[in-house]
């Protein structure tokens, strides 16, 4: 049955960020279809925890470096015996004109936003290929994975190179059975958007240009990420998946 392709029954993911937002939405969207999740994220996800239950196990990691990386991989082998999904959520934003823009937030936001993930990712890969059974990748991109914004130069070039880094593993790990891929959110209801909702003229603005008239929720998100980590994706590969309620088509 074409259902049972989506089922997660006895897979193993980490999602980074599992903490609140896109990333708890997403932790519970995985365990839902049958999965056990590791949440990973700079403070306690005791939120994730009680909604999901002993599916889910949490570590609590700054991943501002790549000090935790091989540590997260590891942990999550000792408390659920293999690793099959890896979803790169967690990023921060830092808001700057750009003729302003500090070599500190520069820094911070391409660090967690890129050079943790790219990290992260291989050492999963490595986990996947030691495996023998393929894995799938899942990163968070953004609409301005397509768009410039203003007064976010770092998180723009971090987005944009998600991108581009998707399609650049989907076409070197495909042959493990490895699938990369990226979901790119439209304006989505979190904390890293909090700043903006509260500006009366952005938010009128951004509402503006949505057809679906509404900014997103992370449930918003379950589906597409249901469906890039299950079997149903297998033949998807270096895609770009966005999910922004019509705001690329308008």
């Amino acid at each position: 049955m074409v259902l049972d392709k989506f089922s997660l029954k006895g897979k193993v993911a980490i999602v980074t960020g599992s903490n609140t937002g896109l990333g708890m939405g997403i932790s519970i969207a995985l365990a839902q279809a049958g999965a056990k999740v590791m949440g990973v994220s700079r403070s306690p996800s005791d939120g994730t925890l009680k909604a999901i239950g002993e599916n889910f196990s949490y570590m609590v990691e700054d991943l501002g470096s790549i000090e935790p990386v091989k540590r997260i991989i590891q942990k999550t082998v000792e408390k659920f015996g293999r690793v099959d999904i890896l979803v790169n959520n967690a990023g921060i934003i830092k808001r700057q004109d750009a003729i302003d823009f500090s070599e500190e937030f520069w820094d911070d936001v391409l660090n967690t936003n890129l050079k943790t993930l790219f990290f992260l990712s291989q050492e999963a890969a490595r986990q996947f290929i030691k495996q023998g059974e393929g894995g799938k990748i899942i990163n968070i991109a953004s609409m301005l994975s397509f768009q410039g914004g203003i007064r976010v130069p770092s998180y723009t070039s971090s987005k944009s190179a998600v991108r581009g880094l998707t399609m650049a593993l989907a076409n070197e790990w495909a042959k493990y059975n490895i699938n990369v891929n990226a979901i790119a959110p439209g304006y989505m209801a979190t904390n890293n958007t909090q700043a903006l909702r509260a500006d009366e003229k952005r938010n009128a603005e951004i509402l503006a240009r949505i057809p679906a008239g509404r900014w997103g929720t992370p449930e918003d998100l379950q589906g597409t990420a249901v469906f890039l980590a299950s079997q149903a994706s297998d033949y998807i590969n270096g895609c770009t998946i966005a999910v922004d309620g019509g705001w690329l088509g308008r």
